[in-house]
């Protein structure tokens, strides 16, 4: 007996070999048919689906869950605009914490505020307490000097803005949130995710100085997942920061590694480890991404994380170990040392199937292109970054670079694999409006940015599907609406490909099925 019949349905596979079915049968949280290999049996629940369209869930290949719920719960100063408005939030804020506490805000964007904002500027409203607003984009921060005068000299900029190593290094002297917050903040993303139609997503980096917010992070989403509260399937990247040195058997080609050496692969169904996270260099709206020239108007171009030689060393004793990667890269000069430790770690010991991932590729020039498909790695961009960002990315870039912000007929053309992503919350996480803008390539304010990228509806659709679920090397049980596979689904009110493209991110979800069920 079935556990459930899904009937009338406008089924969507992506499967090529049989791309479209009206049936679908469910038992045990597993696909066992399509229409005349479930018809007439019975089943514990028959579900009629009145013809609306049923497609594989949809899979965010990168995402901040602890993050997004952290910020959720965190007085915000978005939009930041007027000096005034924003010390105005942290006066009302910092007046219900502890002398001497910490208080975090969320929503900081120097790039639209009336007069620079500093340090001096909040240390007049924290009464007592330090300060860190978290900038947008997740790579710099504007602290308090009650933080500043905790920090080695060498990093605390008197102004108060820090960004990538200084922000970590300022964020470490931050009390650690307990597992019992962390594990209510990814709950509560989590949700958030499977209401977009979101089945499954990689969590884009525990233990990072960047994005960690506990030591023992990881153990918030296994107690999230223990106590029932983790209503999407997850696999944790773990970030190179958490790696530490070992003396293992000089055959197994091990020199750094997390605790006992586990790696990509270890865990199975709702929680498991995924990619080691490797930054190379940090985000375009911090302007810290690392450019090969400068940002339009300015002499500076970005910065690295770490001198080229220790960032290729990380790649490759990465890729030695077993690990698949998540390099980090966002400008086009971070790209080039990404390809070159990558190429030179598949020289040294060729892993055809490693599944390493280029996260963001956020600028990519044209003679990069080929260099990424030779070496088969996964693209994973974020297309509601241009969708909320693009004005401001391609005035930054000026017209002879604004067409290589974050492609996806170039890199398809080129046989590079791309899978979609959110990078939730820098940017909306909904699935659907990623996809209009693929297809559309339109900011928010209608400018058309590298109109020459835009992809079919189909090939939008792949990225979130088929992609997204081969880049956390879930393809032998997701992506697809294939006999066998898990049933992750996702019920929209109408199909888009049918739809004009302006009203793709429009779509409702109806509802969202994790093997088979439903309801959360």
């Amino acid at each position: 007996m079935l556990s459930t019949r899904i009937t009338n349905a406008h089924i969507i596979t992506m499967d090529p070999d049989r791309p479209a079915a009206r049936e679908l049968g469910i038992w045990r949280g597993r696909i066992v048919g399509l229409d005349e290999d479930v018809a007439g049996l019975p089943a514990r629940r028959a579900l009629d689906l009145d013809g609306a369209t049923l497609l594989p869930g949809f899979i965010d290949a990168h995402v901040h869950l602890a993050w997004t719920g952290l910020k959720a719960a965190a007085p915000s100063v978005a939009p930041s605009r007027r000096v005034d408005d924003v010390l105005r939030v942290v006066a009302d804020a910092v007046a219900a914490a502890p002398v001497g506490g910490w208080v975090d805000f969320g929503g900081y964007d120097q790039r639209t505020l009336d007069r620079p904002l500093t340090a001096s500027d909040l240390d007049a409203v924290s009464a007592g307490r330090r300060v860190s607003l978290g900038h947008l984009s997740g790579h710099a921060c504007l602290v308090n000097s009650a933080v500043l005068n905790g920090l080695p000299a060498q990093v605390a900029r008197p102004d108060g803005f820090l960004a990538e190593g200084a922000m970590g290094a300022a964020l470490a002297t931050r009390p650690p949130h307990s597992l019992t917050e962390l594990a209510s903040a990814v709950e509560h993303a989590a949700r958030a995710c499977r209401s977009e139609g979101i089945t499954g997503c990689a969590e884009a980096g525990v233990g990072a100085r960047l994005f960690g917010h506990s030591p023992i992070e990881g153990a918030a989403y296994q107690l999230a997942h223990e106590s029932g509260r983790l209503p999407v399937r997850v696999r944790l990247m773990v970030a190179a920061d958490a790696l530490r040195p070992v003396g293992a058997a000089a055959e197994d080609t091990t020199s750094r590694a997390i605790d006992l050496g586990l790696r990509t692969g270890f865990g199975d169904g709702a929680l498991s480890l995924g990619a080691l996270k490797i930054f190379t260099d940090g985000g375009m709206m911090a302007r810290t991404a690392a450019l090969t020239s400068p940002y339009l108007g300015t002499e500076g171009s970005g910065q690295l994380m770490h001198e080229p030689e220790v960032l290729e060393s990380t790649i490759v004793e990465g890729h030695l170990a077993g690990w698949q990667l998540a390099v980090h890269a966002i400008g086009d000069r971070a790209l080039d040392v990404a390809l070159d430790a990558l190429e030179k770690a598949q020289k040294l010991s060729p892993r055809p199937e490693a599944r390493h991932r280029v996260e963001h590729a956020g600028l990519v020039r044209p003679d990069q292109l080929p260099r990424l498909a030779a070496l088969g790695v996964t693209v994973v961009i974020q297309p509601n970054f241009l969708r909320h960002y693009g004005d401001d990315y391609a005035t930054i870039m000026g017209e002879d670079r604004a067409g290589w912000l974050y492609r996806g007929r170039g890199f398809l053309d080129h046989g590079v694999r791309v899978a979609g992503s959110s990078d939730r919350p820098v940017a909306d996480g909904a699935p659907l409006r990623a996809i209009r803008f693929m297809v559309e390539r339109a900011s928010e304010s209608g400018r058309l940015i590298g109109a020459d990228e835009a992809v079919t509806v189909e090939e939008a659709l792949r990225a979130y599907t088929i992609e997204a679920a081969r880049a956390c090397r879930w393809e032998s049980d997701a992506g697809t609406l294939t006999p066998g596979k898990r049933a992750d689904l996702v019920v929209l009110g109408d199909d888009p490909r049918r739809v004009e493209v302006s009203r793709i991110g429009e779509i409702e979800v109806v509802r969202t099925f994790v093997e088979g069920e439903d309801t959360y």
